[in-house]
């Protein structure tokens, strides 16, 4: 797989790293007190995963409607917007996610200074951190995402100290310990940097074994770390097995298709084909799916020596046309990508 496919895939895996500060918000044991809110997150989280935006917003405006006094409302309103973007590969809503963002901020900072000691208010104050790291590094804003994304992590940090076993922060903290260990791994040499990849996986499998509302997150962390170690086979049966609860996520399919590269090339064309599939025949436009998944496909093709399929994707792909100024500066590069690909293929 070219490097640059690489650097695609993790995309997926920095956003699920931030995605995990916010949606790691109700593992069992430590649910939040209000019973009525736990009912309201399980049931909106569920429909994110489910890709049903809609019923989600309605749900999490409900939340913000009834409980103004904390962040979730804001802060889930914000994910579903952004979710349903990055998804769809639309432009973002910028001053309406900046506003609910901004807004729950607010309400942690708040709350935090209220009561110091309360562990869900410094839960509040590290997602109110996290998520705007989170919205930025899909942006590609990387100073400002690892700015705030080191004050969420100490905030995380935080709530461990203050509960070992706070497992809506071992998820988090767990995702964040092994991607920044596995990408600074040649400063290892160093006194002060520690290598805490084991320690990340550690945190993840407890938080799976203690499963809850998002244990289907740190599943699916542990599946791009065992990609990211090429232990492809752990990684499948993880995908299926969340595919199992969720069919139709295509979080977990992006997952199980890219590891079944490794292992069974045909079955990864045709989970990528499914994945291209899927999507709602309601979009106004998913230029950008539709072209990402296409390329990959036809490299998936190259290496099974099926040219002639590989080069009448890209030829899909180059008929193409009617791009937004979006689109157009997202898939530039990819594009110039696919042309070489052609001409590489109509050289043989």
């Amino acid at each position: 797989m070219q490097v640059i496919e690489h650097l695609v895939h993790f995309k997926f895996t920095l956003y699920l790293f931030f995605l995990l500060n916010v949606l790691s918000q109700t593992i069992f044991p430590q649910t939040y007190p209000d019973r009525s809110v736990n009912l309201i997150l399980k049931t909106g989280i569920d429909l994110i995963i489910k890709q049903d935006y809609d019923q989600a917003e309605k749900v999490f405006l409900q939340l913000e409607k009834v409980r103004k006094d904390i962040p979730l409302g804001k802060i889930y309103l914000a994910a579903v917007l952004i979710a349903r973007s990055y998804d769809y590969q639309t432009e973002y809503d910028h001053k309406k996610i900046t506003a609910y963002l901004e807004g729950a901020k607010k309400i942690s900072e708040r709350l935090l200074k209220r009561d110091q000691n309360n562990i869900w208010n410094k839960y509040f104050y590290a997602l109110s951190e996290g998520y705007p790291a989170y919205y930025d590094a899909l942006r590609e804003k990387w100073l400002s995402a690892f700015s705030t994304g080191i004050n969420s992590v100490s905030a995380f940090e935080d709530c461990l100290i203050s509960d070992p076993d706070f497992y809506e922060a071992m998820i988090a903290l767990g995702s964040y310990k092994f991607w920044k260990s596995k990408k600074t791994e040649f400063l290892n040499w160093l006194p002060f940097i520690d290598d805490e990849k084991d320690l990340g996986i550690s945190y993840l499998q407890k938080a799976v074994k203690h499963s809850g509302y998002n244990s289907h997150l740190a599943i699916y962390s542990l599946i791009w770390i065992y990609i990211e170690q090429k232990n492809y086979d752990k990684a499948i049966l993880l995908a299926e097995d969340a595919l199992k609860n969720y069919p139709d996520s295509r979080m977990f399919k992006w997952g199980l298709a890219r590891a079944l590269e490794d292992v069974n090339l045909e079955r990864s064309i045709s989970d990528y084909y499914d994945i291209l599939n899927s999507y709602p025949a309601s979009l106004k436009t998913n230029k950008i799916n539709i072209v990402t998944l296409k390329h990959i496909i036809a490299q998936q093709l190259v290496k099974l020596k099926r040219v002639n399929e590989a080069l009448d994707i890209c030829n899909e792909i180059l008929s193409i046309n009617g791009y937004t100024d979006f689109e157009r500066d997202k898939l530039e590069d990819r594009i110039e990508r696919v042309k070489d690909l052609k001409k590489s293929l109509t050289r043989r």
